[in-house]
């Protein structure tokens, strides 16, 4: 624009600042420049104001009549901006709806893919709903049509038209913004989930499970450009900006680049993923690169189509900076996610004897017929899985430790004494105890070897994204009909409790060899989280006695068993106690106490009948438990022998990721004459890398 241009400009913008805005007002300005700037005489700004002193002027010389003249410079019928406000509210509400409806048809288009394949009937709900909202939406569209007709050519005076330009400005930000966004999401969306697929050679059907299942990451983006998108219409409609032909090609440019941007980005990690660690390291590094763009552009090319680029209100941006990291946070840290795959994936089957298991759909019971002469159980306890990328190291420790554990024991079954998982958000930065389940059972599947875990305290927590009857679902889902490796009661007994089992160990030629008894210990007394925990119910008691019972009729003699559990018993304090005060009513085998942290012994307050109805009964002769991480001494009391499980756990206790003597499991060999023996196997025994660092420790 040279001189003569901006002075035209600055002319007929002064005549017009008095004037209210309206449709024709602006088309009369835009043509009066034009014909102006036209006109060969106007070489001077004297010339110019002098030909066209006045509105009249400039008007007659565009070819306007006074009657129209007086039209659009009149000041009746100017709507008050109170009245604007009050206006746009209600199209803003019908703008937030109509989004919603755009959202949530999206995650119904997905459920309905989901289960559509199936024929499941919720993909007929999931098609009604739809349908619904599409009616919905339909009328709220069309309301919100014909309330924009109504107030196309209304007049505002200066302040008003002022206060449109701003939020005409503030939305239109918005929307660039939440284009990039949504761009955005939905590459790293589908692409690390593709990347994922390629890397840890997935099922298709797994991939495609994740992407309708975790939709709504995607729906919240969708919302945002939705109504970003109506609400700059809005606006656009009522004040004709001479910038208004830009934006389009800014949000059309964006969005073309950003497309190109993340293609490239995938494009990186589909060729780098065996030359990196984790899948999804490219795309963290293309979302922190493609915010930095995101800014500048922000700051730059921006700027030449927004009346203010920047507006910082900051209390405004504290509430929504606070609520966004809740949202995402709470969203995030209960996200199923299965970074450990690719290990798990490659891992061998376990060479191990092929035992028949039977399983009685009538009592929950299963039976594990022994071909050889001796049965080996690994037990293994608090393994801690936290299912997050922030626990995606230690994860990856423990299921190592475990695997170097079953390949260096050979075991023909494996039993966990609970808290399999760790959804408290603190250490684990995750809610999730669905993906830990998840990986572990195909860790266990993938091994080959059988398994059965009673519940710890932590596997269920009150803040866990899934309850005691969810999380049941799941392990049912993943028992022995569809694994034929975990061994999950489809029937369970109606008493306290989470699963109380009953397994039956028969000899190579079909008799009753031993029980084993995988018991509930529960978790805390109460509903929610606290220091108080729980202890085996009276009713449990009951059932273990009727399941020995039952145990001798078949057999016709006193039949032996073991007991596992999470929480120690409070004999396990009492027998301790004795062995520290050097007492011959104990008898040690191995092992050592050093849970200082919270108590030597952290057992239940309330006493349980468990112990003296077993020593009653005389069948049980050992009993297992875990929750202790540093505890692993093994001694017998009153003819029981109570044993605490060696810990794998490398996330929970406060630097415990780099000790090493208290982590480990043991192997029970049960004989064919129903006696067995123990034997503890330190993880550092087996592990090289753990061996070669043990000096330097110790120097320490």
């Amino acid at each position: 624009m040279d001189e003569k241009d901006k002075t035209i400009k600055k002319l007929v913008d002064l005549h017009f600042d008095n004037i209210p805005y309206s449709t024709e007002a602006d088309a009369a300005k835009k043509k009066i420049i034009s014909v102006l700037d036209a006109d060969p005489e106007n070489k001077d700004t004297e010339n110019l104001i002098s030909k066209y002193g006045t509105l009249s002027q400039m008007g007659k010389a565009a070819g306007y009549t006074e009657e129209e003249i007086e039209q659009w410079t009149a000041h009746e019928n100017v709507v008050d901006q109170k009245a604007v406000k009050s206006g746009l509210r209600r199209q803003r509400w019908l703008a937030y709806f109509f989004a919603l409806i755009c959202a949530g048809a999206l995650g119904l288009i997905s459920w309905m893919m989901y289960y559509i394949a199936s024929l499941d009937l919720y993909a007929l709900i999931a098609g009604g709903l739809l349908l619904a909202l599409g009616g919905i939406g339909s009328f709220i569209l069309i309301w919100f049509k014909r309330f924009e007709k109504k107030r196309k050519d209304e007049k505002y005076n200066t302040s008003t038209f002022s206060w449109l330009k701003e939020r005409s400005d503030k939305y239109t930000k918005r929307l660039l913004n939440s284009i990039a966004i949504l761009v955005a999401t939905i590459a790293i969306f589908i692409g690390a989930e593709l990347t994922f697929k390629f890397s840890a050679n997935t099922k298709p059907n797994e991939v495609i499970r994740n992407i309708f299942t975790n939709i709504y990451w995607v729906m919240i983006p969708v919302f945002l450009v939705v109504k970003n998108l109506l609400m700059v219409k809005v606006y656009q409609n009522r004040i004709n900006l001479p910038v208004a032909h830009k934006f389009k090609w800014h949000a059309i440019l964006l969005s073309l680049i950003s497309i190109a941007y993340w293609a490239l980005a995938f494009l990186i990690a589909l060729l780098s993923r065996k030359h990196i660690s984790y899948y999804l390291t490219p795309f963290i590094i293309a979302g922190v690169t493609f915010i930095v763009l995101l800014i500048v552009y922000n700051y730059t090319l921006r700027a030449k189509i927004t009346q203010q680029n920047f507006v910082f209100n900051k209390t405004r941006i504290a509430v929504v900076l606070i609520a966004a990291i809740f949202v995402s946070g709470v969203t995030f840290m209960n996200r199923e996610t299965f970074y450990t795959q690719p290990y798990i994936n490659s891992l061998p089957v376990v060479e191990h004897n092929a035992n028949i298991i039977e399983y009685d759909d009538e009592t929950g019971i299963y039976t594990i017929t022994a071909v050889e002469d001796d049965f080996k159980i690994l037990h293994l306890t608090d393994i801690h899985l936290g299912g997050s990328i922030f626990s995606y190291s230690k994860d990856l420790k423990a299921l190592t430790a475990c695997y170097q554990l079953i390949e260096y024991t050979h075991p023909d079954f494996v039993i966990v004494t609970g808290d399999l998982c760790y959804p408290v958000g603190a250490m684990s930065m995750s809610f999730n105890n669905s993906a830990p389940v998840n990986q572990f059972s195909a860790f266990m599947r993938n091994l080959g070897i059988p398994w059965a875990f009673t519940y710890g305290n932590h596997d269920t927590e009150s803040i866990a994204s899934l309850n005691n009857k969810a999380l049941n679902e799941v392990f049912m889902s993943l028992s022995y009909k569809s694994s034929r490796t975990l061994l999950y009661p489809y029937v369970q007994p109606n008493i306290t409790g989470r699963n109380n089992q009953l397994i039956k160990l028969n000899r190579s030629d079909g008799t009753l060899n031993m029980g084993l008894f995988l018991i509930d210990s529960n978790a805390y007394v109460g509903t929610v989280f606290n220091s108080v925990y729980d202890y085996i119910h009276d009713d449990q008691v009951e059932w273990y006695a009727e399941k020995v019972a039952e145990l001798n009729d078949e057999a016709g003699h006193l039949v032996k068993s073991l007991a596992f559990f999470h929480i120690p018993l409070q004999e396990y304090r009492t027998a301790f106690e004795l062995y520290e005060a050097g007492s011959d009513e104990v008898t040690y085998f191995f092992g050592e106490n050093k849970e200082d942290r919270t108590g030597e012994v952290c057992c239940s307050d309330h006493p349980s009948q468990f112990f003296a109805t077993a020593l009653e009964l005389g069948s049980t002769t050992g009993m297992f438990c875990g929750h202790d991480h540093y505890n692993n001494i093994s001694l017998e009391y009153e003819g029981i022998r109570l044993t605490y499980g060696m810990s794998i756990d490398y996330l929970v206790m406060p630097g415990i990721e780099k000790q090493f003597k208290q982590r480990g499991a043991e192997l029970i060999t049960v004989h064919d004459d129903s006696t067995w023996d123990l034997e503890q196997i330190p993880l550092e025994l087996i592990d090289p890398e753990i061996a070669n660092a043990k000096p330097k420790q110790r120097k320490k």
